[in-house]
């Protein structure tokens, strides 16, 4: 009986001798950054021109920041609830009873006292072995986020203490994000930029996951979490 020749998959090379589709892809790269000088560093941006206009709608009105994160998160189909520190827990465990909520998964320093009026849900904290598999059975991921822009209705977590790594909001379907407003609050992108870490993990959020096919039907909970609860919570 004739056997069938072995199958070969791309990158993968058929000889020592032959390079694969990698290799000739890199050298390619190399060859056409050939005549790049190797500067150390960041570019240097100082000649480009700042004097646009920073923000659309004026950033002295706490309130009307607010206001306008308010609608612009419900624009995007998120849930938006306001509270105040002290009855934060109490609406936090109303939620997750509305919800159905069994299990959720929080960062490792995320304030314990949001979780105070929880009762019968298990809390699991992170931890670098809780794999996207075990992510995926927890019904609900809780954190705060770096910040807010109120111009766009984006939610900016940059893996800080009380957010923890990036999968925790990209895998459970259900994600309640705490905003204290309104000092958590800018009015745009560039009144933000200032206030982030570039060489951090930044995860911007507009809304729950959602993508829509060439008739424009929307998908929610393609690519995360399905449904986003948004709780801004002032002193």
């Amino acid at each position: 009986m004739t056997q069938p020749a072995p199958s070969t998959s791309p990158g993968t090379p058929t000889s020592p001798e032959t390079p694969s589709s990698r290799d000739i892809i890199l050298a390619r790269i190399r060859a056409a950054l050939s005549d790049v000088p190797r500067t150390p560093g960041p570019p240097d941006t100082s000649g480009i021109p700042r004097d646009y206009l920073q923000a659309h709608v004026p950033d002295d009105d706490p309130t009307a920041l607010t206001d306008l994160l308010a609608a612009h998160l419900t624009d995007y189909r998120a849930h938006v609830h306001r509270t105040t520190t002290g009855r934060l827990p109490q609406v936090l465990a109303e939620l997750l009873a509305t919800r159905r909520t069994r299990t959720t998964v929080i960062p490792p320093e995320l304030p314990r006292e949001w979780l105070a009026r929880t009762t019968g849900i298990t809390h699991t904290t992170d931890h670098p072995h809780l794999t996207a598999t075990q992510l995926d059975g927890i019904d609900t991921v809780i954190t705060g986020c770096a910040l807010a822009i109120a111009e766009t209705g984006t939610l900016v977590l940059d893996a800080g203490p009380d957010q923890g790594r990036r999968i925790l909001t990209l895998v459970p379907d259900h994600h309640v994000c705490v905003v204290r407003a309104p000092q958590q609050i800018v009015a745009s992108v560039p009144r933000a930029l200032p206030h982030l870490d570039p060489t951090r993990p930044l995860t911007w959020i507009s809304g729950p996951s959602a993508t829509s096919d060439i008739e424009l039907s929307r998908v929610e909970g393609v690519h995360g979490p399905r449904t986003l609860d948004v709780i801004l919570v002032s002193a």
